[in-house]
């Protein structure tokens, strides 16, 4: 769900001037009165080095899962999960008619959400935006709609948390898929609760000022049937599939479940351990072959679509280089001084009654406010030691959460709502739904490697 918009990010900078500027002040400071200057100096640069090496190893990765993404978005994946949500969404938006271009487009920026496609979510969010704010009666004020909205947006169900998943292999983790399943049960529930707080605070917004709540139906014209949002045109076109790419599918997903039974049936391992191992093992090159195969049979040309989707990977990880170099210095020349020890005693309560990694902690708080900030800190821990704790539940809680600010300057900035009533707080809520969930399923879920 991550969200990318130069026009509409003045205050980003400012917040990453001050946590980079602090990290850096502090620990030189502190490497003064620890005697530890020299290892500050030689980490500075082995950091840097790091980063870009990191970096590099991600552009491979992200090249090949934006382009199996991009074949299964060619062939109208997301669409079809839009149509499988849109019966939820008319429930939960009453007073949004069903057939209004607002409708369209957030169904299907969620469903983007749920693929991970945060390049295409965006302009889809912001048209949604838009169209919500065409039937606003109250210019400037957010309506309960986009209240509800921008709450979803910020804690959407993640089935593909590619980006981590990418940083997890680069950086060696035996098992980079493990944080698919805790991803999911975390986001859906931080999305569940991103939903009952939007609808509570709403009924207790309306009765502390009074008034009813604000209904935006209204009649559709052939001008808004015009803006409404269709499936996305591609340079493709769709043909149906061969006789080659049909039946080799075919039989290939065919094959796939007889080998998945046999494998149940043979592996000589209690239920609980199977499951777990091919949840790791298997989840990745079974995602590869249902993009594949999927893109195949509904007449995609895949090697084309993957190649496209690929170009996107590498900008993508090329564009990373800048942001995890500063930050992996800071974050490196910060526990070289001995500063992260310090800070480390400071938060043992909390950390310890959370049972939760004192390094891990940073992200959940860094998390909402900066995206690429949160991003770098889990390259740090998970570079450090891919297998660990604290790096698959730094995964996760970067995979289940939004960064909360950035979502609503961009997308309440792009209509000028100024009064954004409750949505601050329904997104926060389900901040802190998706983080404590996290932490929860992780426990549960992890085993030593």
């Amino acid at each position: 769900m991550t969200n990318n918009n130069k026009n509409n990010t003045p205050n980003k900078p400012a917040l990453m001037n001050s946590i980079w500027f602090a990290m850096i002040v502090l620990a030189v400071v502190t490497a003064a009165f620890t005697g530890q200057m020299d290892q500050v100096t030689k980490i500075s640069f082995k950091t840097a080095k790091d980063a870009v090496n990191l970096a590099i190893g991600l552009i491979g990765i992200m090249a090949l899962w934006l382009g199996l993404v991009r074949i299964a978005e060619v062939g109208g994946l997301m669409q079809t999960i839009a149509k499988a949500i849109r019966p939820i969404m008319t429930k939960l938006f009453p007073d949004v008619p069903p057939e209004d271009p607002a409708m369209s487009a957030m169904i299907l920026n969620i469903a983007a959400n749920c693929l991970g496609l945060g390049n295409a979510a965006t302009p889809l969010g912001i048209k949604a935006m838009i169209a919500l704010d065409r039937l606003n009666p109250f210019p400037g004020r957010a309506t309960d709609a986009m209240c509800l909205f921008l709450a979803i947006n910020t804690s959407n169900v993640t089935l593909l948390p590619l980006g981590v998943i990418a940083i997890r292999a680069a950086a060696g983790a035996q098992k980079p898929a493990a944080i698919l399943v805790p991803t999911l049960v975390a986001t859906s529930c931080s999305t569940l609760v991103a939903i009952v707080a939007a609808k509570l605070l709403a009924k207790w917004d309306h009765k502390k000022h009074q008034e009813k709540p604000i209904s935006i139906k209204k009649e559709i014209t052939n001008a808004d049937k015009k803006d409404s949002i269709d499936i996305p045109k591609t340079i493709y076109e769709l043909a149906p599939p061969t006789k080659f790419m049909k039946w080799g599918s075919i039989i290939a997903l065919i094959t796939l479940i007889i080998g998945f039974f046999y494998h149940i049936f043979t592996a000589n391992m209690p239920p609980i351990t199977l499951a777990q191992s091919m949840l790791s093992h298997w989840i990745i090159p079974i995602l590869m072959l249902g993009f594949v195969t999927y893109g195949a049979l509904k007449g995609v040309p895949v090697y084309e679509a993957g190649i496209e989707g690929a170009k996107e990977g590498f900008e993508v990880a090329v564009k990373l280089i800048p942001f995890l170099v500063l930050i992996l210095v800071a974050v490196g020349m910060f526990r070289a001084s001995g500063a992260f020890n310090i800070t480390s005693k400071i938060l043992y309560p909390l950390t310890h009654l959370l049972k939760i990694p004192t390094e891990v902690l940073p992200v959940a708080l860094l998390r909402p406010l900066s995206g690429s900030g949160a991003f770098a800190l889990v390259t740090e821990i998970t570079y450090r030691h891919p297998n660990s704790f604290a790096a698959f539940l730094a995964g996760t809680i970067q995979g289940s959460t939004e960064t909360t600010f950035y979502v609503l300057a961009v997308y309440f900035g792009a209509v000028g709502i100024k009064d954004v009533r409750y949505a601050v707080s329904a997104a926060l809520m389900a901040d802190l739904a998706g983080f404590l969930a996290s932490v929860a399923i992780c426990h549960l879920l992890y085993t030593p490697v």
